[in-house]
């Protein structure tokens, strides 16, 4: 009566731990192989692109802002900030990180 159905079965005959083992940790392997050829190496490769984008910036390009702004780059300030004509006479600076598109590319500055 206090004795339940489960102390009454026979124990289950022994298993071998490491197959086990890799078969639960299997699924858990392929899953993050899969997030990483899907998520993680295009992610990688895009920021290089921007990454590169960024550093190559140079007067005379045409760009948006993050928020929206379309100017003419007048002036490379330093390596983070550039001078960005944006209407006859009206120049603001914007921090490089805060570029998101680059559309005409300038002409090389003659030396």
């Amino acid at each position: 009566m206090f004795i339940t159905e489960a102390f009454a079965q026979t124990a289950a005959a022994p298993s071998t731990g490491g197959a086990d083992i890799l078969m639960s940790i299997l699924p858990f392997l392929l899953i993050f192989v899969v997030m990483y050829f899907l998520i993680i190496r295009p992610q990688r490769a895009q920021m290089k692109r921007r990454e590169e984008l960024l550093k190559n910036i140079r007067r005379g390009d045409q760009v948006v802002t993050g928020g929206g702004i379309v100017g003419k780059v007048t002036k490379v300030v330093d390596d983070s900030e550039l001078e960005v004509e944006i209407a006859e006479g009206v120049k603001i600076r914007v921090i490089r990180g805060g570029v998101s598109e680059v559309r005409v590319k300038g002409e090389p500055v003659k030396e």
